[in-house]
């Protein structure tokens, strides 16, 4: 067996190295694909997980590969209860180990809302992209709608968290 040359050891060692690492990020979930469908949703700023440059963008399986949240409320923009499910607020930062105070949020036609990260808690608000088990269009809120359980806390019926329900959401900046 013959000896392996310092350059060869070398490029050995950086391989081992990366491979590890992308094993490791793997492992703990940090490892967020590239969207390789229509991207969805793009959430900057201060988070620590991304995979298009400074990003995390998400296309419709990348979502869907999150924890996924359903609850039936009814809203002021629907006719009788609604069965919405997506990814919670709270899962989405988390996952993302988003670190700021609040979010801004930004619609297809550039409508923006200011969501403080406080909202996003355990049986709170969802990012959905289904409506009673169907993909949701543009002309009717979608593809997705940040949305509130307002049946489920008296708190939620409030004009202040129905301006924050912004729907056609395609963006996310963590400040």
């Amino acid at each position: 067996m013959s000896a392996l040359a310092p350059t060869q050891i070398l490029c050995r060692g950086a391989t081992v190295i990366a491979m590890f690492m992308a094993l490791t990020a793997a492992a703990f979930g940090q490892q967020l694909a590239q969207p390789s469908q229509q991207v969805l949703l793009t959430v900057s700023g201060k988070i620590s997980v991304m995979n298009v440059g400074d990003t995390a963008q998400f296309d419709m399986a990348a979502l869907q590969k999150l924890p996924a949240t359903e609850f039936e409320t009814t809203t002021t923009w629907t006719e009788g209860p609604q069965t919405f499910r997506g990814v919670s607020l709270k899962a989405l930062l988390d996952y993302l180990k988003a670190s700021g105070t609040t979010l801004s949020a930004s619609a297809i036609n550039d409508y923006s809302v200011s969501v403080p990260v406080s909202d996003a808690v355990e049986n709170g608000p969802i990012i959905a992209y289904l409506a009673n088990g169907k993909p949701m269009h543009r002309r009717d809120k979608g593809p997705l709608w940040l949305v509130y359980p307002y049946d489920a806390n008296p708190a939620y019926k409030s004009e202040t968290i129905y301006g924050r329900s912004i729907w056609q959401l395609d963006r996310i900046e963590v400040k």
